[in-house]
């Protein structure tokens, strides 16, 4: 009875609490945050100094006595008093002008994980919220990428992020078959610069590793892309001086082809689970591609052509989860079936 009343003065929040960035919903005002998922605290105590672009931004220029804190690995929450902190902050920014009301909270998390994370999840979200909701993190995509999840079809989400890979068969508003593998974005960084060190005794940066997968990146052969080529700077091994050289497509499509076969196997395995009536929606209607990893060139042939369905890329693939969490928020009453229950709410007495 009161929920419209609390509503007028909270910002209904979503968040995708992701492993390198964290984007915020706010109701009726569309995403309005996109930070980097990093703490800076002062070393030895828990005082915190900085979140998210900030904190970012004081990593390569800090004295010995301050640290930043990555509180998310693999989609889940690995260092809980820096997560709680980072949620605090993002509902504080949210919340701005509305300081009324602690707002609800709907907070995208991968699907695999355990009951104890989810609860950490829920908790570290109650230190600013008045009731926090977890939406498994391919539901919310599939609602982002406008699947019709509440209809009685079957639809398939695959959601690759940085951390985890997502595949789940939706139906009815709820997940049929998931599967969450932890190989995706960042494995098929780290898979280039093993390649390079490996082939070329070069030693490359993280951020650099990220650009040629980017720039020259593929998934799926083309023998005219597979020409293309880059110049890459980096440490050379046996001399240790800076060296440049050069990479072709096709090398770096070589390189990856290992994390990529986790991910396909993982769509593999979760069509043979599929229910008859489902796997004949989905071969008629395609699979769907959201998160980082979509933007891969080329993946969306490879799945294609591995299990001979049609797939798609969303519209937005890296805003599919926090765009979905979104409208949940907007739609509460409709979509609201497709949380967790909610046991965890400040107000219930």
């Amino acid at each position: 009875m009161f929920e419209g009343i609390k509503g007028l003065f909270s910002n209904d929040i979503g968040i995708d609490l992701g492993t390198a960035n964290s984007l915020v919903f706010l109701k009726d005002r569309g995403i309005v945050m996109r930070e980097p998922s990093v703490v800076a605290i002062q070393s030895g105590t828990k005082n915190v100094l900085a979140v998210g672009s900030e904190a970012k931004a004081m990593l390569a220029r800090t004295p010995p006595n301050i640290e930043a804190i990555r509180p998310m690995k693999d989609g889940v929450i690995a260092d809980f008093d820096a997560a709680e902190q980072m949620i605090k902050y993002f509902i504080q920014k949210g919340n701005e002008g509305r300081g009324m009301v602690a707002p609800r909270l709907v907070i995208g998390i991968p699907s695999g994980v355990t009951g104890v994370e989810r609860r950490a999840v829920r908790e570290a979200g109650l230190g600013g919220a008045r009731e926090v909701h977890l939406i498994d993190e391919p539901v919310a995509a599939a609602i982002g990428a406008g699947l019709p999840v509440t209809e009685p079809v079957g639809s398939m989400i695959v959601d690759i992020g940085g951390g985890t890979t997502e595949v789940a068969v939706l139906s009815l508003q709820g997940t049929v078959i998931s599967e969450s593998v932890r190989v995706a974005g960042d494995e098929l960084s780290d898979a280039i610069s093993s390649y390079l060190k490996k082939v070329h005794n070069l030693v490359v940066g993280e951020r650099t590793a990220e650009e040629i997968k980017i720039r020259v990146g593929s998934a799926f052969p083309d023998d005219e892309f597979d020409q293309t080529s880059m110049d890459v700077r980096g440490l050379h091994l046996l001399s240790g001086l800076p060296r440049t050289i050069s990479v072709r497509a096709g090398d770096v499509r070589e390189a990856m082809v290992e994390p990529l076969n986790v991910i396909v196997e993982a769509v593999k395995r979760t069509l043979e689970r599929t229910p008859p009536e489902l796997a004949a929606d989905i071969v008629d209607r395609g699979i769907m591609l959201a998160g980082g990893g979509a933007l891969v060139r080329g993946i969306s042939d490879l799945i294609s052509n591995e299990t001979g369905i049609l797939t798609h890329v969303a519209e937005d693939p890296l805003l599919c989860v926090v765009n979905g969490c979104g409208r949940v928020l907007e739609d509460f009453k409709r979509l609201g079936r497709v949380l967790d229950a909610s046991e965890f709410s400040r107000l219930a007495n």
